[in-house]
């Protein structure tokens, strides 16, 4: 799954803000906002959101950009 994609439904299925969710996760509050205008992150970058979405949602599903 895009990482963007899993991303939002995230933040749908949670409630939490998307400057929240980029603060916490990678310390940027912009993050998520310049993932939607087409910004790509590095692999690192994410491998680390990923990760953190396993823990947080419990999910499964792999992400590529």
């Amino acid at each position: 799954m895009h990482l963007l994609r899993r991303i939002e439904l995230y933040l749908r299925r949670s409630g939490t803000p998307p400057t929240r969710f980029g603060r916490e996760v990678v310390h940027d509050p912009r993050f998520v906002f310049d993932l939607r205008n087409g910004r790509e992150p590095r692999s690192g970058t994410t491998a680390r959101v990923a990760a953190w979405l396993d823990t947080h949602e419990g999910g499964t599903a792999s992400c590529s950009r």
